[in-house]
């Protein structure tokens, strides 16, 4: 396994226990907004620009979310 890969499982695991915890607190909110923008480049950084975009996008939502709490 490359160190870009250990980087995705990572970005992608921390984003899912932050999405998990996310009704504890709106810190964890604000944990999964910067999940999804490191997974979003993990998407770019592997090539994979669809993923990256979905990510990126999926960070706004978190961070309006966390905005309005």
């Amino acid at each position: 396994m490359n160190g870009l890969t250990l980087y995705g499982v990572a970005a992608v695991t921390f984003m899912m226990v932050m999405y998990a915890l996310e009704a504890r607190d709106k810190r964890y909110v604000a944990g999964f907004a910067i999940g999804c923008l490191a997974s979003s480049l993990y998407g770019f950084m592997a090539g994979v620009w669809p993923f990256g975009l979905v990510e990126g996008f999926w960070s706004l939502v978190a961070l309006r979310r966390y905005r309005s709490l």
